[in-house]
């Protein structure tokens, strides 16, 4: 497994970078030799922030922790990281025909009684779509109090999707 170690607002130091190879290297057995990993490690005001991005066979895996200490935050996300892969044991192994996975480690690594609750859906909801334009999304979705709102878009007649960022700002998804 190639690990590329980058970081935004820190230096890397040698121990932190055989911390993050070390731990990270863990994962390794469940993915080819040529998989791609890249871990970007940042601070921003007092929040010690992990990111680690698994391109494997165009199947991308992603986990990303906020602590207040780096170490924990990089046990935090490769938790995750190996916690979404049990998760979706039986769906990666369908998507990449059992190519990307070293066999045997997964099935003696993985408990094959273990059951997580699923997220169900819970609730339908139709409603009509208003052309207006972003101004006038962003104005109803905070009026409603969401973190997302479906419109159509006034000047393209396309449905766009408004959504409120982490960091108190919006973004905006546009069909291609």
């Amino acid at each position: 497994m190639n690990i590329n170690i980058s970081g935004k607002n820190i230096n890397i130091s040698n121990y932190l970078r055989d911390i993050v190879n070390k731990k990270a290297g863990k994962l390794e057995r469940y993915f080819k030799p040529d998989t791609e990993m890249q871990v970007t490690l940042s601070i921003e005001k007092s929040r010690h922030i992990a990111e680690v991005t698994i391109v494997c066979d165009g199947l991308v895996l992603r986990g990303e922790e906020a602590t207040g200490d780096m170490y924990s935050s990089i046990d935090a996300v490769l938790k995750k990281l190996e916690r979404q892969m049990r998760k979706h044991r039986t769906k990666l192994e369908r998507r990449l025909h059992e190519s990307a996975f070293d066999e045997d480690t997964v099935y003696d690594y993985f408990d094959e009684d273990f059951e997580e609750d699923e997220p169900q859906l819970v609730r339908k909801k139709k409603f009509a779509l208003r052309p207006m334009d972003v101004e006038d999304a962003i104005m109803q979705m905070d009026l409603l109090g969401h973190n997302f709102f479906v419109f159509r878009n006034m000047h393209n007649n396309e449905v766009n999707v408004l959504y409120k960022r982490t960091d108190g700002n919006y973004g905006l998804i546009e069909p291609q």
